[in-house]
């Protein structure tokens, strides 16, 4: 099979195409024809050693896969030869076929097709999770998105408005949050041109959000924290900028708030059947067209690089697919 493979941490352009032997699924493994794989910001930090997981030489990189199944190990009951999934890999779905752990594979509605599903499972899980599980986001409340244009980002606002909040969209430019308010937006903050702890002091009569999305850190989470509501909740969820914040911990006692961790990949093999359950909503939604993912550019597989490189150069909106067939 052909495999996309990081041989030495470095930039995505020293990526290779190569053929190599494809995987052999273990017991509790099933073995995917991949179709399409979702580009994603830990792929643009694997391939260099800044993750916190390092695969051993040579990998593909690649977090999450939709394909269809063709062989079940002898130990997985819950899935088939045949069955169209998507799938979260961790690593390796930059290839034609992978070998994915049965727990981190889920059938897909008849009504998604592969670049979708690709570009679904770790935007949405996550968005699901952090409103959900960590934030517990309720109708009428305001909820702030940074970064709002990314694959995260825009399912955070998707997200916040199926459940019933208020969304305030903040990024970097006009043509970011474009997209952003097609996605259900209902107010809209250029931080590269306005000041974000004023203007949220101004769209929320001087309240501040209830909860804050924040993929981005650096200076964004600095004004970002000092712009929450009382008894607020400001969700970590990445640090796309760069920078990691450091949080002075009395502007959390000073609003009642609470900063909030956000790591879905623990949290769907911790908490496996809260995930499926946020999956189930999930689907229906997309099914009701409430939330559907924008996927702004497909890659073929020899340009994975050209993909991972655009995504972290910051020059992506919504999600990127590599299409493998």
């Amino acid at each position: 099979m052909k495999a996309v493979l990081c041989k030495a941490f470095g930039p995505a352009e020293t990526l290779v195409l190569e053929e190599i032997a494809s995987p052999e699924p273990k017991k509790t493994e099933v073995l995917i024809e991949v179709h399409a794989a979702g580009v994603n910001f830990p792929d643009t930090l694997i391939i260099e050693g800044k993750y916190q997981f390092k695969p051993p030489f040579p990998f593909s990189p690649g977090g999450e896969a939709a394909g269809v199944v063709s062989a079940v190990g002898e130990k997985v009951s819950h899935l088939k030869v045949g069955d169209r999934v998507m799938a979260l890999t961790g690593w390796g779905s930059f290839a034609e076929q992978v070998a994915v752990p049965a727990y981190n594979v889920m059938p897909i509605p008849a009504s998604m097709d592969f670049n979708s599903a690709a570009a679904f499972g770790m935007t949405y899980g996550t968005s699901m999770h952090a409103l959900k599980q960590r934030a517990n986001l309720q109708p009428g409340e305001t909820l702030l998105v940074l970064g709002a244009s990314g694959g995260v980002g825009l399912a955070a606002v998707e997200i916040g408005k199926a459940l019933g909040a208020r969304v305030i969209a903040a990024a970097s430019s006009a043509e970011k949050l474009a997209v952003a308010k097609a996605a259900g937006a209902d107010e809209l903050i250029n931080y590269s041109e306005s000041n974000l702890k004023e203007e949220i002091k101004r769209l929320t009569n001087g309240q501040g959000a209830d909860v804050i999305y924040d993929p981005v850190g650096g200076d964004i989470f600095d004004q970002a924290i000092r712009s929450i509501a009382w008894n607020g909740r400001l969700l970590v969820v990445g640090f796309a900028s760069g920078r990691i914040p450091e949080l002075p911990v009395n502007l959390c006692l000073l609003k009642g708030a609470a900063v909030l961790g956000v790591f879905w990949g623990a949290f769907a093999q911790r908490q496996p059947q809260d995930n499926a359950a946020n999956f189930v909503q999930l689907f229906a939604w997309h099914v009701e067209g409430k939330i559907k993912p924008l996927v702004s550019q497909v890659f073929p597989l020899a340009q994975a690089a050209e993909a991972i490189d655009t995504l972290g150069q910051r020059r992506a909106v919504g999600k990127l697919v590599v299409q493998v067939r």
